[in-house]
């Protein structure tokens, strides 16, 4: 055939396969999004300028067809496809066919390495002590922020100074406690099964109560069983290992919707599962009494509001059976109080001004009588009885651990949106030494934040990873939130590396006072050079209707203060300092 003939043939065929669907594209896997805005508007373009073609609801998900700008385009049902603005979204990784790794800093076991190591209510020496460890204690690790590691035992759950934890990380290779298979019988209402021995490991499946399995191994708390044709691990102290395969009595537990938890701890997050990782949708506050719906994995379901259910973490519930009078000392029997201090005053009344009748050191445990305002009746070992404040011990047992209210009173349900500078594309400036600038805002965000939401505090990241903001979309953030403060992460540079400091801006007059107290707490704590609070033309802050500063943390282009800025005390500091900021802001207006 000649060349001349085959050129139309060519150019139908060009014409037929151009004409046919991108297979790859449509396939492709882009991850998806989580709605977190109440009611959601989707637009038939990427802009407000475009009509309203729906509308979607919070924490409902959708795949991600492409994104433009701030816009993500989203698969609705079948091929209806719509644009969402993408600040009241969350993104979600493109699934893949293997189980995400389980990070060892992030999850595993531990040991404390000193006695009397103090727990305290969160990451920061500024947090209320909840309880002490003694050296050898074995705790569960859930987290890790700045120099502190989030831990957990059966009868607390607390911030702890890392340097004295001993991680040890929890592994599906270890040397198994139980060498040989043996039977086991599940005894808790309903059992999560996990793909590895961990809390953050991947749920794929839940097993009932009494129902039978083959354990084949048990390592730091987690049984190994066979699911599913498939080798899983399910926690350990909900079997029953060996024996018999039901209880001696062949009865099921009594059921949970026959039991009323009250809340024990200052401010409780409910979540849609199950567990840490769950999205938070609400809160309960102390001495609050709700019916057990559901109890999973020491969790309990609840309805926190009228029609609306969740799951809250079961050590911070005082349990009861329904329509049993509790009798008025059930809240503190077999409870007691140990002193965190040498030299602590035990006084004849529930006041300071009373006399002094004993004094008990650090680790002298007493009986708790009762609670009398925020004061605890012990019992003395002479036979009599005194009062000791309930800020300055931990309480061992049911009695509730009670709090002096601190600098965490003036921030409790304040609406603060931290906003870490730059992200994805965006490197913010380098260091002399290499620091990026958009890590460093978001490892400070992220301590600050921890901070803030142990203290009760509603609070909202304009990011929480590596992820390029737009400017408008970080003030928008804050606008439907409506921020009670925003406070702008930043790190400085400048082509003289002698220059230091910190230095704090604001755009109008009504900004000033939170940059002027928010300035002198960091300047205060870090003793950085002070280098003043000053206008800033800033579009973060200048286009703001909220509450709005920006600070300028330290000079990365300083070879001495980029190494400063990134040790965990420093960071630990600016922290403390932009909490106690606020506090005193919130204290004067």
């Amino acid at each position: 055939m000649s060349r001349i003939k085959m050129v139309p043939i060519i150019l139908c065929l060009m014409l037929i396969f151009g004409s046919l669907p991108a297979f790859d594209s449509a396939q492709a896997d882009n991850g998806s999004v989580s709605i977190t805005a109440t009611s959601l508007n989707v637009r038939s373009g990427p802009g407000l300028s475009y009509p309203i073609s729906g509308s979607v609801n919070k924490g409902e998900k959708y795949s991600i067809v492409k994104e433009e700008g701030d816009w993500i385009q989203i698969s609705l049902n079948g091929s209806k496809k719509g644009w969402v603005a993408e600040w009241f979204t969350a993104k979600e990784a493109p699934t893949t066919a293997a189980s995400p790794a389980v990070s060892s800093n992030s999850n595993g076991s531990g040991s404390v390495t000193v006695n009397g190591l103090r727990v305290r209510k969160g990451p920061g020496t500024n947090h209320q002590v909840v309880g002490s460890f003694n050296s050898g204690q074995a705790v569960e690790i859930l987290g890790f922020n700045g120099n502190w590691a989030e831990v957990r035992t059966n009868s607390i759950q607390g911030w702890v100074s890392k340097e004295y934890i001993s991680v040890k990380e929890s592994k599906a290779t270890e040397a198994p406690a139980v060498s040989s298979k043996t039977s086991g019988t599940v005894t808790a209402t309903s059992l999560n099964v996990r793909e590895k021995p961990s809390l953050n490991a991947a749920k794929v499946g839940q097993l009932n109560y009494g129902a039978a399995v083959t354990v084949h191994s048990q390592s730091n708390g987690w049984a190994e069983i066979t699911y599913s044709g498939k080798n899983a691990w399910v926690s350990a102290q909900y079997l029953k290992i060996g024996g018999k395969s039901t209880p001696d009595n062949g009865k099921p537990p009594t059921p949970v919707d026959q039991f009323t938890g009250t809340v024990t701890a200052s401010q409780l997050n409910v979540r849609d599962k199950n567990s840490l990782n769950g999205s938070v949708v609400g809160s309960v506050s102390k001495g609050q009494s709700f019916k057990i719906i559901d109890e999973q994995n020491n969790w309990v379901k609840i309805e926190y509001q009228p029609g609306k259910t969740g799951w809250a973490a079961g050590w911070f519930f005082e349990k009861k059976k329904n329509g049993s009078a509790a009798s008025p000392t059930q809240s503190v029997q077999n409870s007691s109080v140990s002193m965190l201090h040498n030299g602590t005053n035990i006084r004849k009344g529930p006041s300071t001004g009373t006399a002094v009748i004993f004094r008990a050191n650090q680790g002298d445990s007493f009986e708790i009588l009762s609670v009398e305002k925020d004061w605890y009746k012990i019992a003395l070992p002479n036979g009599s009885s005194g009062f000791v404040a309930g800020w300055i011990v931990s309480v061992q047992g049911t009695a509730p651990q009670i709090e002096r209210p601190g600098a965490e009173k003036h921030t409790k349900n304040k609406t603060i949106v931290i906003d870490p500078g730059h992200g994805g594309r965006d490197n913010g400036t380098t260091g002399v030494r290499g620091t990026l600038e958009k890590t460093l805002t978001l490892k400070t965000a992220q301590l600050l934040y921890d901070k803030l939401r142990a203290a009760g505090t509603n609070v909202i990241l304009t990011r929480n990873n590596d992820h390029y903001i737009s400017l408008a979309s970080r003030v928008s953030s804050s606008h439907y939130h409506n921020a009670d403060a925003f406070i702008s992460i930043h790190y400085d540079s400048i082509n003289d590396r002698s220059v230091r400091g910190m230095t704090t801006y604001y755009y109008n007059s009504k900004q000033k006072p939170l940059g002027e107290q928010i300035h002198s707490a960091v300047v205060s704590k870090t003793m950085l050079k002070d280098r003043g609070t000053r206008f800033g033309d800033y579009h973060v802050i200048r286009e703001n209707k909220q509450t709005a500063v920006l600070v300028e943390l330290g000079y990365l282009s300083n070879p001495t203060e980029e190494v400063l800025v990134n040790t965990p005390q420093y960071q630990e500091a600016v922290a403390n300092g932009i909490f106690e900021g606020l506090a005193r802001y919130f204290k004067n207006n």
